[in-house]
């Protein structure tokens, strides 16, 4: 096995050995742009800590290590407040630059050039996230709505591609279809695909569209990291799928030999901005059902070790 290196977390650069069980794809809170004046759902600063610390505090206690935090530029990334989460809960968080989705990015950014956008992340990563003094640990992009990169959409994959080889950190996508656009882009500028996590590629709107196995059979890594999201739940979102549906896809995607290039989540959202949320789903769900189905299913304790601890250590760790 390869050396690992470090992961910029949001209290400092730790080895990627000490991140242990890592959340892969998760949110301290997210939100649309503009959703801090939206008078029905708003929240004040107390109810967030209130909604969000019993949670992480949680994932702690059940062996948690790492909360990889994807709520990018616009979406109500607040990096002091998770500092302050962080040192009192004990779990690392990654914070991420980039954009969930080019439709998230304010006129400002989307008007920017590929060249402006790069150098936007490469600055969050090396130097920090505005006057925070914490630096980015991974990039995300992804795909607007609609189901098809749109040309905003190319532009941050390309600038991300080139931050990633740049500083050395890995890019997460929101979304893995469309993924020949964004493997074209990724190829054109050299970045290697396994620096990329190609994400939700279980989610119940996009699953019967995502080549999940082209993708690893390209080199990509696979996110299977919408797990909780379930027909079951009282109130299911749009992109619910059934439970046993999920979990089948996602061994039969191991069972094909692509354990090396999966990595699991739960895609939480611990106070939703603007939105009510999924009542009944949290980061936990990775310890109190995800886990347990794989062990259920057979799933021994070396290949749990492989998808929640090495692939994320390999995969957050800053290559250059």
């Amino acid at each position: 096995m390869k050396k690992l290196s470090k992961v910029n977390t949001v209290l400092g650069t730790i080895p990627a050995e000490e991140l242990g069980i890592v959340a892969i794809h998760e949110h301290i809170g997210y939100g649309m742009p503009g959703s801090e004046l939206d008078t029905q759902w708003w929240k004040t600063p107390e109810q967030r800590y209130e909604e969000t610390l019993p949670k992480l505090r949680a994932f702690h206690e059940y062996g948690g290590g790492s909360f990889v935090d994807v709520t990018g530029i616009c979406n109500g990334r607040d990096v002091d407040y998770y500092k302050s989460l962080s040192a009192k809960t004990g779990v690392n968080i990654i914070a991420c630059t980039g954009f969930v989705g080019g439709d998230t990015a304010l006129p400002h950014f989307a008007r920017a050039s590929v060249e402006y956008l790069a150098e936007v992340f490469v600055h969050e990563i090396t130097v920090g996230i505005g006057d925070t003094g914490s630096k980015a640990g991974v990039i995300k992009v992804g795909v607007s709505r609609g189901g098809k990169m749109t040309d905003l959409d190319k532009r941050i994959y390309r600038a991300a591609a080139r931050a990633a080889l740049a500083t050395g950190v890995p890019i997460l996508t929101h979304l893995a279809i469309d993924a020949e656009n964004a493997i074209n882009i990724f190829n054109e500028e050299g970045l290697p695909l396994d620096r990329v996590l190609f994400g939700h590629a279980d989610d119940g709107v996009n699953a019967q569209n995502t080549r999940d196995t082209w993708i690893a059979e390209q080199g990509g890594r696979v996110g299977f990291d919408t797990f909780g999201y379930e027909t079951e739940l009282p109130d299911p979102p749009f992109w619910a799928r059934p439970r046993k549906e999920r979990l089948d896809h996602f061994l039969r995607f191991l069972g094909e030999g692509h354990l090396d290039k999966a990595l699991a989540g739960v895609d939480a959202n611990c106070s939703p901005l603007g939105w009510p949320g999924v009542k009944g789903h949290t980061v936990n769900y990775l310890f109190e059902d995800l886990i347990p189905d794989l062990r259920e299913a057979g799933v021994d304790q070396a290949t749990i070790d492989t998808l929640f601890i090495h692939n994320p250590a390999d995969f957050l760790s800053i290559q250059k």
